[in-house]
Parts: structure tokens; C-alpha cells; sequence
């Protein structure tokens, strides 16, 4: 018999793995069902761990005790909810792949109110007849941005392409080639159009369009002028565009209703935070457009919704559609949407209590600050491991927004001294909850602008626990 097969003889079998004191503690809190197969696979890697060594002997230790042990911590991680809170230090704020936006408090008790009971979802408590669930934020979306009326859906995705089937189905939209955006996940305009039934009639150039293409388009088929506003990109250099008051008087002249998909909509000018203006909803509204829509989890800071603002007329035609029903959104979307549209009745509270707002305004000193004194506590706790720095770091906004904006800052540098840095970002992926930073340079750059500050404790304790296990 082989040095493997000896070895493969030496690992306990599953049924004396499940009869060890570990795991017999865990069968209160885990499914039975998830211990035995926590068992099996691990028993299963240490086999192909065997198998697969070229050495003669294996240097894991297959005793009961150990086998048992990490077992246990299979079985403990698959206790673990898949999506689930992780630390973003990545410094973008909008990070799609982390969730974009982390909700306010208020945003949050929202939610748990709603989810704890019942709601007036769709009840009119005054009349204590059927009520609609648009009732809930149309009022307040009005008031924000001046709009005669306003929807909500699941996403900004699913707005633009309700707008365009309720306003444009089997007719021309008239977009700028400049202005045919694809966004994360494959998402393009023309598909979206095409997905609605309209029909896509492209004008003028990608770096200059002119109001008299938009002109020689307009024919009896015209069912709507469309501007997308490039949130996730910028052309530089040699360019014309049409303002949206431009467009919206060709509109009435010819009697077709104008539409502008602002992507990552703002509520309120943000330039007072050293970023570049950007149009606010209220502009378009002013302008006189007859239909916006934006997302509720970018710059709004609040959940993943698609929020449609305009005429009446138009929002009436938009709500009445088959597809809106398809495309609702839930009442815990409407709960935490509704707290933070509160929170914008008073611009300074937006700012203190919307995270995105707070990261965006926070001054790169106090960054800085910030990172200088959690330097300072890990340099007594992990400072033997590994080399601590602060170092300039800007931060992105994400998210498709405001795509050449860089807000400057820092970040804690660190440079493991007896593991690899690759090997330190992935055991703080895999600490509770995960911590997510940026590898540059050979170092591994927590960026503070997106950490919240309770988060903090929980960051430096799951660094001491790596370099423990280590040391």
C-alpha cells in the first residue's frame, strides 16, 4: 500500500466527524442537512488535497480534532446569508458591484416599520376606500422638483423604457448619436427602444448635434424627442448639443412631447461641494420638459428605484400603461424611498443624514484626519505585521455618475510584511462582514470617504484577527 492510501485510510469518516463535540453543538443552530454536507466536502478537499500532493507525505493534520475543527467552520459559512453587509473601502462612493447607495436611518426604520406589519400600501386611510401606492411620493416628488406629477418603478432602466412604450410605441424617437449611452450590464438605449417598440431615428454627429437635425427628423411618424444626458461618460473638445429649452420649444411647436433621461438625477445643485454643476430635475422641469427619469439610488441616495417626473398628461399616459403593473415597485422600495425624499425638504438635514451626501461633502482634511487616527490604533495593533502609511487618494463617485469628477483625499496604505498583499485583500474578503479596499502599488489602500464611521471597530478587529491567525 502507497504513502496516499495510507493517508486516505487515516481520514475519519463522516459519521464519527458528525459525533464530535463541535459539531454536535452546532445541530441547535444549523440545519442538520447543512452539517453533513459541510462534513462531506470537507472530507472530500482534504481527499483531493492527498490525491493531489506531490509530496510523500501530506502536511495536513488528519486528526479527528482538526478534521472536526474545520469542518465546523465550513458549516459556520454556510450559516452565512449570501448577500450580506461588507465594508466598502474602496472610496467609490456609488460602487455598483457593493450596492451603490447605503441608506439613511431614517430610510432604514422606514423599512423595518413597513416590513414589521401591515401597510396603506394601496388604501386610502381618509376614505378607507382603494388608494394607489404613487400616492406615497408623488406628492413629495412634486414639491422637490416642481413637476405636475410623478411615478415610481423598480429601476431607472425600467422607467426610461416605460416612458418610451407608454409615449412612443410604434412610433420615432429622435435621440443624438452622441447621446446613445450603454451603462453597466450591457444596457443601450437603442435596445431599450427597440425592447418598447419604437423606432430609433439617429441625428447628427457624435460630438455635435444641432437643433436643425432634430428639425429635419420631425415628420408625421414622430412620436417623441428624446435627450439622455451622459451621466457615465463626457466628449471633450470640438462639441455642439441642443439645450433642453431648445428642444422642448421644437417640441411645442410641432406638438410632440420632449422626454431627457438624466440617469443620476439630483435634487438640489451640489456644486457648493467643489463638484461641477450638473442639471438638477427642477431645470428640466423648469425647461418645460414633459418627462424625466432618474434613479433613486445614485446621487439621490436612497433605494434602487426609477423615478418618472413631469406633465400630467404624460405621467397619466406612463401610469395607465399594462406594463407599469410589471414594473412597480414594493412597499418596502416606497418606504425607504419616502424618508428620503423627506429628508430633502430641508437641504442641510439631506446632507447631515444621507450617507452619499455626507461622503460627498466631507472636506479631503477630515479624510484625512480620519485616516491619521486609524493609522495611529493600527500601528499599536498590527504594526509588527505589516507597514502602515497615509497616503493621497482620490475617490470616484461610481455608479455612472459624474464620470471625470475625482474627490481628493486619503487613504491608509498597508504593506503586509510576511504574506503577500493579494493574500491580505483576500482573507479581508473573507472576514464577517467583508471588507472590500483598492490594491496599488503593492499595498493594499482602505479609502476612509466610504467607511462609516461605526464601521471603523469592526475594520480594525478584523485586520487583528488575520494577522493573529497568522502570527
Amino acid at each position: 500500500m502507497d504513502d496516499k492510501q495510507l493517508l486516505l485510510r487515516q481520514l475519519p469518516a463522516v459519521d464519527r466527524i458528525l459525533q464530535h463535540s463541535l459539531l454536535l453543538d452546532m445541530e441547535t443552530r444549523c440545519p442538520r442537512v447543512l452539517l453533513v454536507e459541510a462534513v462531506k466536502e470537507t472530507v472530500a478537499a482534504l481527499r483531493k488535497n492527498i490525491l493531489e500532493s506531490q509530496n510523500r507525505e501530506s502536511d495536513v493534520d488528519l486528526s479527528l480534532d482538526k478534521v472536526a475543527e474545520a469542518a465546523a467552520i465550513r458549516a459556520q459559512k454556510k450559516l452565512l446569508p449570501s448577500l450580506r453587509h461588507v465594508i466598502n473601502a474602496t472610496g467609490t462612493l456609488l460602487h455598483t458591484n457593493l450596492g451603490r447607495a447605503p441608506l439613511s436611518d431614517a430610510a432604514l426604520c422606514a423599512v423595518e416599520a413597513v416590513a414589521r406589519s401591515y401597510s396603506n400600501l394601496e388604501l386610502d386611510l381618509e376614505t378607507g376606500k382603494r388608494g394607489h401606492r404613487y400616492s406615497h411620493v408623488d406628492e413629495l416628488l412634486c414639491r422637490l422638483t416642481g413637476a405636475e406629477a410623478a411615478a415610481v418603478v423598480n429601476n431607472n432602466a425600467g422607467a426610461v423604457l416605460l416612458a418610451l412604450t407608454a409615449l412612443a410605441r410604434g412610433r420615432e424617437a429622435v435621440v443624438s448619436r452622441g447621446e446613445m449611452i450603454e451603462i453597466g450590464g450591457s444596457f443601450r438605449i437603442p435596445d431599450v427602444m427597440e425592447a418598447g417598440g419604437v423606432l430609433l431615428r439617429e441625428i447628427g454627429t457624435t460630438n455635435k448635434t444641432h437643433l436643425e437635425d432634430y428639425r429635419s427628423a420631425i415628420n408625421e411618424n414622430t412620436g417623441l424627442l428624446l435627450k439622455v444626458h451622459t451621466s457615465n461618460y463626457r466628449i471633450v473638445g470640438f462639441t455642439t448639443d441642443v439645450t433642453a429649452a431648445e428642444m422642448v420649444a421644437l417640441g411645442r411647436e410641432h406638438r410632440i412631447p420632449v422626454m431627457e433621461d438624466l440617469g443620476s438625477g439630483m435634487l438640489f445643485d451640489l456644486s457648493s461641494f467643489g463638484l461641477p454643476q450638473e442639471p438638477t430635475v427642477s431645470d428640466g422641469v423648469a425647461a418645460g420638459i414633459d418627462v424625466l427619469t432618474f434613479s433613486g439610488d445614485k446621487l439621490l441616495g436612497g433605494p434602487q428605484a426609477g423615478i418618472i417626473v413631469g406633465k400630467k398628461w404624460a405621467i397619466d399616459e406612463i401610469r395607465h400603461h399594462p406594463l407599469a403593473r410589471a414594473l412597480r415597485i414594493g412597499k418596502l422600495t416606497l418606504a425607504a424611498l419616502e424618508a428620503t425624499l423627506r429628508l430633502y425638504l430641508d437641504h442641510e438635514q439631506a446632507v447631515r443624514e444621507i450617507p452619499v451626501l455626507r461622503m460627498l461633502s466631507a472636506s479631503s482634511r477630515e479624510i484625512e484626519e480620519r485616516c491619521h487616527a486609524l493609522a495611529k490604533i493600527l500601528a499599536v495593533e498590527i504594526g509588527a505585521c505589516t507597514a502602515i502609511s497615509v497616503e493621497p487618494e482620490e475617490s470616484a463617485i461610481g455608479g455612472g455618475a459624474l464620470p471625470l469628477t475625482r474627490l481628493p483625499g486619503f487613504a491608509v496604505a498597508l504593506k503586509p510584511l510576511e504574506i503577500s498583499v493579494d493574500k491580505l485583500g483576500s482573507a479581508l474578503r473573507q472576514q464577517n462582514p467583508p471588507v472590500i479596499g483598492r490594491i496599488q502599488e503593492g499595498a493594499l489602500l482602505l479609502n476612509l470617504r466610504t467607511v462609516l464611521p461605526a464601521e471603523e471597530p469592526v475594520l480594525i478587529q478584523n485586520l487583528k484577527n488575520i494577522f493573529n491567525n497568522i502570527f
